[in-house]
């Protein structure tokens, strides 16, 4: 993370966030997509330093857990 940026420090704490949400109710719901995906976005805010590579890879984990949702995996 850019600790010079502050628009790089928001965004990991909203992404990271986002992950904290995923994996409480991934935990409740014994669902592991979601609880994969929440601990994909609570870590990889630490060692993404673009922001553009953070938004990104956050669409991409959200995504991915979109479609195993409507797949039903888990």
């Amino acid at each position: 993370m850019n600790f010079g940026n502050p628009w790089s420090i928001l965004s990991g704490v909203v992404i990271s966030l986002v992950g904290m949400v995923l994996f409480m109710r991934g935990k409740k719901d014994v669902n592991l997509p979601c609880l994969g995906a929440g601990v994909a976005l609570c870590v990889f805010p630490y060692f993404v330093s673009s922001l553009l590579l953070m938004w990104g890879l956050f669409a991409v984990c959200m995504g991915g857990w979109w479609w195993m949702a409507r797949q039903d995996v888990g």
